[in-house]
Order: C-alpha cells, then structure tokens, then sequence
C-alpha cells in the first residue's frame, strides 16, 4: 500500500536526489535538473502529442514523429513509446488521455481498415468530448489524397501533409503553438 505524501515531503525527496546529481521527472509537469549556475533548473513538459496511424503508414509517421520532437513537442508513437510486456492496450488510452493532442493519420491505408486506429479515433473523441467545446484536441492530417470518413469531416478541419510536406507541418505546428501561448 502506498501513502500519499504532502508537498514538503515531495520538495525534501527532489532536492535530495538533486544534491546527488539525479535528474528528477516529475510526471504531467515537467523534469528538474541539477545546475552548476542556478543550483536547480526546472523544464516544463512539452505539450504531448499522440500519432495514430496504420502499420502501412510507419515510415511517413516516423517522418512526422521526428519532426514534432525537433519543433520541441513530445510525440508519442507506439512503436517508439511501448515497452516489452507492457499492457499495451491501456498505455495507448493512457497515452490518448494524457496527451495535449491527438494526431489521426489518415490515409487511403487506414480509412477503410479495422482495427486499433479506428479504435484509438473513438477514445479519442470521447476524451475530447470532456473539453471544452472551442478547444482543439483531436487533429485530423492526411497522408495522401483520401477521403475522410464524414463524421470527422463534419466537424473537424483537417490539414494536408501532402503534396506540400513543409507548409502542412508548418499549419500544423502553428495551430498546436498558438493554443500554447
């Protein structure tokens, strides 16, 4: 059994483990790190980003999860993410719920398929359904010229990553740093 500890407690153990040069995560918030100027440095969590995609779609995803993590956003992509034997059906929803935001990868592999990704698109607009209404959360992109499944295209714009990669990252981007600000 655990016990809940008060916020002294909590300061005494990150100070602590400081002191002895460790880097202390705190999760949801941010990591602290030693510093020879300041003693202590303090990193906010970047804002989280889930990528769901097809397995058919890896490499332009892959190309997508590196590009979020250079504009400083912490991707979050199975394949990158989930450990050996880790329960990987609740890391995935506990990916989607902590996330800041929700990238849906469509494509012409992925809109007619079964399975996981249309699975992690409803948990999905079921968490963005506990926000508020002009927040933006679940971000639909597209890989290639496919359709999108009308009940996203009915309420949610959607940005091409395609034929112009850089100016859709570019539109992307922008949208997730201006709620940011």
């Amino acid at each position: 059994m655990t016990e809940a500890i008060g916020a002294d407690q909590l300061a005494q153990i990150v100070l602590r483990n400081l002191a002895q040069g460790k880097v202390v995560e705190i999760d949801g918030l941010g990591t602290f790190r030693p510093d020879r100027q300041f003693g202590v440095r303090f990193e906010p969590r970047p804002p989280q980003v889930f990528l769901a995609y097809v397995s058919e779609d890896r490499n332009a995803v892959e190309r997508l999860y590196n590009e979020l993590d250079r504009a400083g956003f912490g991707a979050w992509m199975d394949i990158r993410k989930l450990v050996p034997g880790q329960n990987w059906p609740r890391a995935i929803e506990r990916a989607i719920e902590t996330s800041d935001y929700f990238i849906a990868c469509f494509s012409r592999n992925s809109v007619n398929k079964w399975g996981g990704f249309q699975a992690e698109i409803r948990y999905a607009l079921d968490c963005a359904r506990r926000i508020p209404l002009d927040e933006i959360f679940v971000m639909p992109v597209r890989l290639d010229a496919c359709r999108v499944p009308r009940s996203i295209q009915r309420e949610l714009q959607y940005v091409d990553l395609f034929p112009d990669w850089e100016r859709g990252m570019e539109r992307l981007i922008a949208t997730m740093r201006r709620r940011g600000a």
